[in-house]
């Protein structure tokens, strides 16, 4: 292989490597942040496609069965100390379910809209962790780890 050819190669080579080990030192950057940030870490996640909306509200549905919730609405569980919730919501057929095991956690959801579905999940010591949906037919899942 002549010299020119090795050098298109290696530049080519380059021109995709280097953007794609940026982007994952920005993601690795991103995802180790909030670990950092007030001895939490957080994970949410909102369903991008129809399928995978109607896959996690399947699983909260059974979520909430668990603990109890077999209608629309609110539902809040709590094991420990100095914990808090709140749930405000404003609309049909919205169902937020919040469980708290630990002590010192604060927990919200809002839910403004029609067929809304959201669960907030914290463990572990002092999390701060909330669920807000504007609109119609949204699905959540929000776990919220503290130490």
């Amino acid at each position: 292989m002549t010299t020119s050819k090795t050098t298109r190669i290696t530049t080519k080579l380059l021109k995709l490597f280097v953007p794609a080990a940026t982007a994952l030192v920005i993601g690795v950057a991103g995802m180790t942040t909030p670990a950092t940030a007030g001895g939490q870490f957080t994970f949410s996640y909102a369903p991008q496609g129809s399928e995978q909306q109607q896959v996690l509200s399947l699983g909260l549905l059974a979520l909430s069965l668990v603990n109890g919730v077999s209608d629309p609405g609110a539902n809040v569980r709590q094991h420990g100390n100095f914990n808090s919730a709140g749930v405000n919501q404003g609309g049909r057929n919205n169902s937020g379910l919040i469980v708290q095991e630990g002590n010192g956690h604060h927990g919200t959801i809002e839910q403004r809209g029609d067929n809304n579905n959201c669960a907030l999940l914290q463990f572990g010591e002092n999390t701060h962790g909330q669920c807000a949906q504007f609109g119609n037919n949204q699905t959540g899942l929000t776990t919220v780890f503290g130490f």
